[in-house]
């Protein structure tokens, strides 16, 4: 049986998966019910070397804590990336608690409250500014308190990105402020008491084409080098973004990392490190950090047969994870790999489909799968659930329990 280079990271033991080296079924009694999430430690720590090892000298790694903002996930990688980048002031309050310094948070998303644009200012953590009228908000703020607020400008780019899972960039958008724009945006800032720091462009997530990746890397490069010419002060922060994929389904093929790393080290050494050599570069990225190192583990509850199929009704669903039910960003509804955590690495017997507890169609986890049989009491693993998990799913729909999440 061929595995999915994901599911073959996982280890087993006597025919169960294991997830930091425990037994799913031990892991199901330390969560104190089923279902839940598992994130694997040492996997995250690997992914970060590997990060590391392939992207060149000068590239800092930064979290987007929106992937995944369990706060024993953000405490770990506390230690092993060089910045967090925030979407709200909840995700902020978690990043503040690890000693990651308020220097090294970033705050990026459009509408930012005037709550949240107070509580930002007064943490001292760089605010993304998403419009011309947020950087008016940000100095009256800033004024009102009698700080002077870190900023960059998040700009929309004039480009878009082929093969991106979620194009944010490109045409009229509510990310950023249009490239065209941002000059006379510059001159502002200029004249107000802000602390100017540079620039965040981010083109689309989710893309596993190298060559669509490096493309948008060079133009992005590009383009921040013309507006750096309008800036009030040097530039001495730049977020590429990220947007690098990872393989949800069987057709996928992993993303050519070293290519990226290598196109990277040209951009660094040719076009940044000689124009901008003040600037912190930052590469923003937070589902190829943790997406891999996650399964999500719930339990059969029924099997049943209708008109010849074969079902698998676990106590989990859509409501813990939207994306797998196919709900989240697929065209065409594909299955992630799913295996029997209880019957892990047995060859298949039988073709079932694994439904939710929710009564709606939507609810379904797996169309049509091959696995080893598996009875009421097993337990159904989903991988690549580390990422846009729980709290990218409608958690309270039915009003069905939460989903338990730990970190082995």
């Amino acid at each position: 049986m061929t595995e999915h280079p994901t599911v073959a990271a996982f280890g087993r033991t006597d025919g169960r998966l294991t997830v930091g080296g425990v037994p799913a079924d031990r892991l199901a009694e330390r969560a104190g019910s089923t279902p839940y999430f598992a994130y694997d430690r040492a996997l995250l720590t690997d992914r970060i070397r590997l990060l590391r090892a392939t992207l060149p000298d000068g590239i800092q790694l930064s979290y987007a804590v929106k992937a995944n903002p369990m706060p024993a996930v953000v405490q770990h990688l506390s230690g092993l990336v060089d910045s967090f980048d925030v979407a709200s002031a909840a995700e902020m309050h978690v990043a503040l608690d690890t000693p990651t310094s308020a220097q090294r948070i970033s705050f990026a998303g459009p509408g930012k409250t005037d709550a949240e644009l107070r509580q930002a200012v007064a943490a001292g953590v760089t605010i993304e500014m998403e419009s011309e009228t947020e950087a008016e908000r940000v100095a009256a703020i800033g004024e009102l308190l009698g700080i002077r607020p870190r900023v960059a400008v998040r700009v929309n780019p004039d480009f878009a990105v082929k093969g991106s899972g979620m194009r944010m960039s490109g045409g009229p958008q509510q990310f950023g402020v249009d490239s065209e724009r941002v000059p006379a945006l510059l001159k502002q800032l200029g004249d107000t008491d802000l602390e100017f720091l540079g620039f965040h462009v981010f083109a689309g997530s989710q893309n596993l084409r190298a060559e669509s990746l490096c493309e948008a890397q060079r133009l992005t490069v590009d383009l921040v080098l013309r507006l750096a010419e309008e800036a009030p002060a040097p530039v001495r922060y730049l977020n590429l973004g990220g947007g690098f994929g990872i393989p949800y389904l069987e057709r996928d093929q992993p993303l050519d990392l070293p290519a990226v790393g290598a196109n990277l080290a040209e951009l660094m050494s040719e076009r940044v490190r000689p124009r901008l050599p003040e600037a912190r570069v930052v590469v923003e990225l937070g589902r190829y950090i943790v997406g891999e190192c996650g399964v999500y583990v719930t339990r059969v509850v029924d099997r049943k047969q209708s008109r010849g199929k074969t079902f698998l009704v676990v106590d989990g669903g859509l409501h813990h994870q939207l994306a797998a039910s196919g709900n989240f960003g697929q065209v065409i509804r594909r299955n992630y790999p799913l295996a029997v955590a209880t019957h892990f690495g047995e060859e298949p017997t039988e073709t079932v489909t694994v439904v939710g507890s929710l009564c709606t169609p939507l609810d379904l986890l797996g169309d049509s799968v091959n696995l080893p049989r598996a009875d009421v009491g097993d337990l159904i693993v989903l991988f690549q659930a580390g990422a846009y998990g729980l709290t990218a799913s409608p958690s309270a729909f039915l009003s069905h329990p939460p989903a338990a999440e730990i970190l082995v």
